[in-house]
């Protein structure tokens, strides 16, 4: 599978070093905003061919998939514009700025039966299925309560501040602590109440999110982008408890019993960067015929756009695309 890459910043940069660590996925092509930027990242890391523009890229007959990693203020027009030249596409969290948004991407792949994957990779983790065995078989009995932090001190970086590049944690972090809770509990939500600091500029700084779920469980999550979290993610049954010890990349599960005696710890396996089952996935996937990934359907990534938009409005955090 030749992999076009658009954009060249950081999260790109680890695709690259992901897919050249592969056997069946390629780091084909580089699309940046100038030919010189794009040059130079495609011989750092050994890219075939690079292109000064986005459309560049996606017009060429060899990519097999596009993979976003603009900034998700920029998602929605590159792939728009992937889609429709019938070019498969994996986006990277967020999938697109809102539900809004969102929706007219997944609309448009179903419409042309073209591949679409969100790139949440904790979805796509050994980790996950883990974890879902261990509670399937009864280890920690009824899960009822599950907690998760993210957070990371990351100063006044634009991503983070600035409206039009739809700043704030919870796009960029507080993702991954929904995801968290939806891999491991989908029920129906009953209630929600949350909290946030927001930036001189408007945008969230620090959330914290309460969910009452259908069946008598309860998820307590919070995402911060100006402090250091612990990262770590617990789910606490009636008879034990599991404890993730990093909810954005999952490495040890430990397991302990009902009086918090530890059991055992289980390590997922060896990893390139944790992005390559992202693209191990939507190959296999591809090659069956599939237009979505089995780890993340598109209805869910509309779920949890969804649950984002809400929560922003209800905070007042609001970018120039929106029209919440």
């Amino acid at each position: 599978m030749r992999v076009g890459i658009i954009g060249a910043g950081w999260i790109a940069e680890k695709a690259a070093i992901t897919l050249n660590g592969l056997d069946n996925c390629e780091a084909y092509a580089i699309g940046s905003r100038s030919q010189e930027k794009a040059e130079a990242f495609a011989k750092k890391w050994n890219i075939p061919k690079a292109y000064g523009s986005y459309a560049e890229l996606i017009a060429d007959p060899d990519v097999d998939l596009v993979y976003v990693a603009t900034p998700h203020s920029h998602h929605y027009d590159v792939t728009r514009e992937a889609l429709l030249a019938d070019k498969p596409c994996l986006v990277e969290k967020a999938f697109m700025a809102n539900l809004r948004q969102a929706k007219e991407i997944v609309v448009l792949a179903r419409e042309r039966k073209v591949f679409l994957a969100e790139a949440i990779w904790t979805r796509y983790q050994p980790a996950v299925g883990i974890v879902r065995r261990l509670i399937a078989e009864g280890r920690i009995g009824t899960p009822r309560l599950i907690t998760a932090t993210l957070g990371y001190s990351m100063g006044p970086k634009p991503r983070i501040m600035r409206p039009d590049l739809c700043g704030g944690a919870l796009l960029d972090l507080g993702v991954y602590a929904l995801n968290f809770v939806r891999m491991f509990c989908d029920a129906r939500i009953e209630r929600i109440q949350s909290q946030c600091v927001k930036s001189d500029t408007g945008m969230d700084l620090t959330n914290a999110i309460s969910i009452v779920l259908e069946g008598g469980m309860l998820a307590n999550v919070q995402s911060s982008a100006c402090c250091v979290g612990d990262n770590i993610g617990v789910i606490a049954g009636t008879e034990g408890n599991l404890i993730i010890d990093n909810i954005n990349n999952p490495q040890r599960i430990t397991v302990n019993t009902h009086d918090r005696e530890f059991v055992e710890d289980i390590h997922v396996p060896q990893q390139i960067t944790g992005y390559e089952y992202e693209f191990i996935a939507c190959h296999r996937d591809m090659q069956e015929g599939l237009l979505e990934p089995r780890e993340m359907p598109l209805d869910e990534t509309l779920f949890i756009m969804q649950l984002m938009d809400d929560l922003r409005r209800e905070w007042g955090v609001r970018y120039p695309m929106d029209d919440l």
